[in-house]
């Protein structure tokens, strides 16, 4: 079973309580085309049909929540959006750690389970939420597709440094193997999270995993990340080869520069106060707002224009891949 049409997203956005966020965790959904959202951290205690259609890119209509836990519920929290014209999600449940439920492609016979996680920080809880796993896995073989944001790593290599808690990747390994789970391979980065300090640390934390059978029936499926946008986790995006597999690139029209208005447009976002002082940092913020306001400022003008992406995300994306390789620094210069 080849070419069978799926793209499943998934992402550890951060937290939903902000509009500034939604709007883009909006934009990033509805760019990649995906049938499959899995948004991991909402920070979130409840979920409407309005939001949830609206984070959807309002093709994604249907959904289920995992609400935040925590005094003021803002811990955690899962988010599973779906596309019902193109998968049917059925035996929906929702665990400690997990969103799970049967995926029937309504274009083929094909179905298959899919599980999405959010594990925990805390080190004591780890061992839970290995064995809830577990306890996932499907008793009839069938096919199983696991995927969000771990919290682990299983490979030394799978981190930027040496302090490495080497129990705890052992004792994934032995779970993977007791679900004979495979990890899907990630093509175009190597990590997919850094705390973002100056000499950051980086790690592979939000991965994809299948077993054999998944991995027969779409065998033509790649993942690819994307730009890391709001998060300090960057999205990445399962999809066919031959399928919507990333979103386009930006592509700046030259004849905005003649429009009223451009100039101070960007001039105003540019110079927008920013809480960062971090030069890497102070840059996204900056790309950011900028592309925020020249998307405003475009669609207010021009009634067919509709950007796929924040300007900035190619450019962060780049960035994000230079830093594996190298500590990108402030150049120093005498005033």
């Amino acid at each position: 079973m080849t070419g069978l049409n799926l793209a499943v997203l998934s992402w550890n956005v951060r937290g939903l309580n902000l509009p500034a966020r939604r709007d883009t965790v909006h934009e990033t959904v509805a760019s990649t085309l995906c049938h499959i959202a899995c948004l991991q951290e909402t920070k979130l205690s409840s979920m409407d049909q309005f939001t949830a259609s609206y984070l959807g890119g309002h093709r994604l209509n249907k959904f289920i929540h995992k609400p935040a836990t925590g005094m003021s519920g803002t811990r955690g929290g899962i988010l599973l959006l779906w596309n019902d014209n193109h998968v049917d999600l059925t035996d929906l449940t929702i665990g400690e750690f997990h969103i799970t439920a049967t995926v029937n492609l309504r274009e083929s016979s094909n179905s298959f389970q899919l599980t999405t996680v959010y594990g925990p920080s805390r080190h004591a809880r780890k061992h839970e939420f290995l064995q809830e796993i577990i306890s996932i896995k499907p008793t009839d073989g069938s096919q199983l597709l696991v995927l969000g944001d771990f919290n682990l790593i299983y490979k030394a290599s799978d981190k930027n440094n040496r302090k490495l808690n080497r129990r705890l990747m052992g004792q994934f390994r032995d779970t993977l193997d007791e679900c004979c789970l495979r990890e899907i391979s990630l093509q175009n980065r190597k990590f997919t999270w850094s705390n973002e300090r100056r000499n950051p640390t980086l790690a592979k934390l939000d991965r994809v995993f299948c077993n054999a059978k998944w991995d027969a029936a779409f065998d033509t499926h790649v993942l690819l990340a994307l730009s890391t946008s709001l998060s300090d986790h960057c999205p990445v995006l399962l999809s066919n080869q031959g399928g919507p597999r990333r979103p386009r690139s930006f592509k700046f029209e030259n004849f905005w520069t003649q429009l009223p208005g451009f100039k101070d447009t960007v001039s105003t976002a540019w110079n927008k106060m920013s809480g960062h002082y971090e030069p890497f940092h102070r840059l996204f913020h900056k790309l950011g707002e900028t592309a925020k306001a020249l998307r405003q400022w475009s669609n207010s003008i021009i009634s067919d224009a509709r950007l796929q992406l924040l300007m900035a995300n190619e450019v962060i994306l780049r960035l994000d891949v230079a830093q594996e390789h190298r500590q990108l620094r402030k150049k120093c210069t005498s005033e």
